[in-house]
């Protein structure tokens, strides 16, 4: 299988350096946006920014297709290029609605009009429009692309799981007369050897987690050992990066466990010294333990050991990170603790957040 994706890879390739040379703005832009739906735009990433260079320094070449124009400007904005919201303006009535029943145009508009950004008011308008006017087209549109417009209207593009849409647009893709069939071929070689290695990081996974329960008395936790896993997936999907999203699954199942340890089983005390052992880092702490920590502490501290060891090993800049990212969860966690016992309020979302935002990975588990 590897064998034929390599050789279908070459020929997609091709036919990305036949496009790159080509002058035509809407097959370059249909292209790339085939190419990240499908799921195998991160081997092209290359070639893909310099046919955006192309696209984003000749703004001329669309006229005044809307499809188009809103096509160019979410692919533009997605990869941060600046494009202003005024390219718009000139598909708009005296009303301020957008004079366009063309099923492609609204729905690209909509994905467009979702990159906005505060004070856009020309997008916010068009996300308003086109949700109204594609709810109201939805009874009178083909079933085939009735499915469609409901998921675009249910998750815009810019939201989806990479992953999770390109196993949901390959069926969809296939279904195209216009599909082009080396790049279909491609597209499910290269999703099924991702699906392979995902299912090696999962057995991976499965007996570090088995080990770790059967040392660990967890009955006040949740197991959401596969499910954190599929989170670290809509993180960073790629191949090579296989032992980070086994990395990032062990830790942000310690944002789980203390999740649950710190707001529902632990008392005052035994959070105060969990915590105050955990900054410190000392083994020997273990003594001060009711027998339920003991050995869950020396599992999170010797897994956190192993994964510097490796980032170490692999003279990776961040070695020592997983360390204070624990730490830091620990005390984000414990600082709400203080808040409860105190029965304080924070007086702003902003205050709040200055305690989250200590470990951004908090954030998922709530």
């Amino acid at each position: 299988m590897k064998h034929m994706a390599t050789i279908k890879k070459e020929r997609v390739r091709k036919i990305i350096l036949d496009t790159k040379s080509s002058s035509d703005l809407v097959v370059k832009m249909e292209l790339i946006d085939t190419l990240e739906r499908i799921g195998v735009a991160y081997h092209y990433r290359e070639d893909i920014n310099e046919i955006l260079c192309d696209i984003h320094g000749d703004g001329q070449g669309i006229g005044d297709d809307l499809h188009m124009t809103a096509m160019r400007f979410y692919l533009l904005r997605k990869h941060g290029y600046h494009t202003s919201q005024d390219v718009f303006l000139k598909f708009r009535d005296d009303q301020g609605n957008f004079a366009s029943n063309d099923l492609d145009s609204l729905l690209a508009l909509y994905n467009a009009a979702y990159l906005r950004v505060h004070g856009e008011e020309v997008l916010d308008d068009a996300v308003v429009f086109t949700k109204s006017r594609l709810q109201c087209m939805l009874e009178h549109l083909d079933p085939r692309l009735v499915e469609e417009v409901q998921c675009t209207l249910e998750t815009p593009h810019f939201r989806r799981v990479e992953r999770v849409e390109t196993r949901r647009y390959i069926p969809v893709y296939e279904k195209k007369a216009t599909r082009d069939e080396h790049i279909l071929e491609f597209a499910k070689l290269d999703f099924n050897i991702l699906q392979t290695l995902y299912c090696h990081e999962l057995k991976a996974l499965t007996i570090w987690w088995k080990d770790f329960q059967a040392q660990t008395d967890l009955q006040f936790a949740r197991d959401r050992m596969v499910e954190i896993h599929f989170w670290m997936l809509g993180v960073v999907y790629e191949p090579q990066y296989s032992y980070s999203r086994i990395m990032l699954t062990q830790l942000v199942i310690f944002v789980s466990l203390f999740d649950d340890l710190y707001d529902n089983y632990s008392t005052t005390e035994e959070s105060n010294i969990f915590t105050a052992a955990l900054e410190r880092w000392d083994e020997e702490a273990v003594e001060q333990f009711p027998a339920y920590l003991k050995a869950l502490y020396i599992n999170i501290l010797n897994t956190t050991n192993v994964i510097d060891e490796e980032l170490k090993h692999q003279k990776n800049m961040h070695t020592g990170l997983a360390k204070k990212i624990v730490i830091d969860i620990a005390k984000s966690y414990h600082a709400e603790v203080k808040w409860r016992d105190e029965h304080y309020i924070p007086t702003s979302v902003e205050e709040h957040l200055q305690i989250k935002f200590q470990c951004a990975p908090a954030l998922v588990c709530k």
